[in-house]
């Protein structure tokens, strides 16, 4: 067959068709990338998903423990020297190298943040990245033990720091029991307002004067041994007035109890006025001064003898004897106080009695105490609750068993008591001479070898062997220095708030002031208008 010429043909139907197939394998291809790349953001949250839950299992099963303890751990190499490198900062700040001790601290954060981004990441830090922190804290560490700061510097730096800061702890320890022991001693505005106005009461009223003369009719009730007797003895008016009331308002019988209050010349008149204008629920209550015996001398108290030396002046009143160590609280004159001594010459106060209970001024009453002149006391003199329990002392405690006469004739391990609520037979005390006893160790005390203070250790040294333990319940101590169980405190007849948190004070203990304030009449014109609150 004769072929066309050139200009007559067909088009070339073979590359038309190449063409139209590259094209369409094109956009298939791109077609199908477009499908792909859709699925892959639909399919994007569960993938997300399983990595994480994949990490989670990892840092689950990565030990923290055993990353630290490894010998080959990076983590454990920086970490040790951080610790080094913060005890030489203490050491150069000491040694006034502070550009070298910040230099130190630059260091020591550069290496807690990478520490810090490892926790956070959940993976061990890697040699690679921790090689510089390491090397330049090496250096800085290198350039210490080159300044001198090594170990044994160290040591004795620190020891001295210690001692330091011991002399320190110790001089504001000092400080705070001299402070405290101020505060206790303190007569706040209110209680001298109070003694004030009640001896210009006294004085004044014409009524009041006549009270005062009727009460001489009680006398008889006075000497009656079938009443109950209780006798406090003190110089401060409101604490005097909480341990009358408190016992009359508890009392199934106020009839039949007479208190005896013994104070000073300076407070008798305001005394005697307070217990004059107020009523405690037909409780007898007679108030005298100890200035009236006249008993009371030099030549038969052997502490009024020793006020009468200079050496024991000096150390009581102006601290300027004995040691410059003895603590405050053994310098304090009102350990020397007649009103506290008085306690050993009860039979003398009350020479018609047979039966007395003693209370501090310090004390509160919950319940009905008159069954205390029931109690027998086998032939002893003195009955009192034992206080050689729990945290409370033993005779070791209170007196001086390097000096023979106490080694000698008391056993170390004996259990205390405590003076504040006591039940004493009068007619034992007598029998025994106990009054004696008392005489003689205090004369064997003048240098305060025996015992160092207070009225306790000749208490204890005088009734040894003369103590009868009452149940625990009768007198609960520590509410003026310590925390003391709740439920002992529901249980307990008498509340002694012993120590120099006393309730009417500031420094007082708050939650136990309660306990002692509801039995004070807040409303009284008197205590209003000294501002008592």
């Amino acid at each position: 067959m004769r072929r066309r010429p050139p200009d007559f043909r067909r088009p070339a139907r073979r590359r038309l068709s190449n063409t139209f197939w590259w094209t369409l394998c094109l956009v298939s291809v791109l077609l199908f990338l477009f499908i792909l790349c859709k699925g892959s953001r639909i399919e994007s949250r569960p993938v997300l998903t399983r990595m994480s839950y994949r990490n989670e299992r990892i840092v689950e099963g990565l030990n923290v423990t055993e990353e630290m303890l490894n010998p080959s751990s990076i983590v454990r190499q920086l970490s040790g020297q951080i610790s080094l490198a913060k005890a030489f900062v203490v050491i150069a700040k000491e040694s006034s190298n502070l550009q070298f001790a910040w230099e130190l601290s630059a260091q020591i954060r550069n290496s807690q943040i990478l520490l810090s981004n490892a926790a956070t990441r959940r993976a061990p830090l890697s040699i690679t990245e921790a090689e510089t922190a390491i090397r330049d804290m090496a250096l800085l560490l290198y350039q210490a033990q080159q300044l001198h700061y090594d170990s044994a510097t160290m040591i004795m730096k620190l020891k001295a720091k210690i001692q330091t800061l011991d002399e320190k702890i110790s001089s504001i320890s000092d400080k705070s029991s001299k402070y405290g022991q101020i505060a206790a001693e303190e007569v706040p505005k209110s209680l001298y307002c109070l003694g004030v106005r009640l001896t210009t009461e006294r004085f004044r009223n014409l009524n009041l004067q006549r009270k005062l003369n009727e009460k001489k009719q009680i006398d008889t009730k006075l000497n009656d041994n079938d009443l109950y007797h209780f006798c406090v003895f003190s110089d401060n008016i409101l604490a005097t007035s909480v341990v009358v009331n408190s016992t009359a308002l508890n009392l199934k019988n106020p009839d039949r109890v007479v208190f005896h209050i013994i104070t000073d010349e300076v407070n008798y008149a305001a005394m005697k006025a307070w217990f004059s204008i107020n009523s405690f629920r037909r409780v007898t209550v007679d108030v005298r001064k100890f200035e009236d015996f006249s008993w009371l001398n030099a030549s038969y108290v052997p502490v009024l003898k020793q006020l009468q030396d200079s050496d024991t002046q000096n150390y009581y009143f102006s601290g300027s004897g004995g040691d410059g160590h003895t603590p405050i609280k053994f310098r304090n004159p009102k350990y020397l106080s007649m009103l506290n001594h008085l306690r050993f010459y009860i039979p003398e106060v009350f020479p018609a009695l047979k039966k007395v209970v003693f209370l501090d001024d310090d004390i509160v009453v919950q319940r009905d105490i008159s069954g205390l002149f029931s109690i027998n006391l086998n032939g002893n003199v003195n009955g009192a609750v034992e206080t050689c329990m729990e945290t409370f002392h033993r005779y070791h405690k209170y007196l001086n068993y390097s000096h023979p006469l106490i080694r000698e004739h008391f056993d170390p391990d004996a259990c205390g008591w405590a003076f504040g609520m006591n039940v004493f037979d009068l007619v034992e005390w007598r029998k025994r001479n106990v009054t004696g006893i008392y005489h003689y160790w205090q004369e064997n005390n003048v240098d305060r070898t025996l015992w160092k203070l207070g009225t306790l250790p000749p208490g204890l040294l005088t009734f040894y062997g003369l103590t009868e333990p009452l149940d625990p319940s009768w007198h609960v101590l520590g509410l003026g220095y310590t925390n003391v169980d709740p439920w002992l405190i529901e249980k307990g007849a008498v509340l002694h708030f012993n120590g120099n948190s006393k309730p009417w004070l500031k420094i007082g203990i708050e939650k136990y002031k309660p306990l002692w304030e509801k039995y004070v009449d807040y409303t009284h014109p008197l205590l209003q208008s000294c501002n008592f609150h």
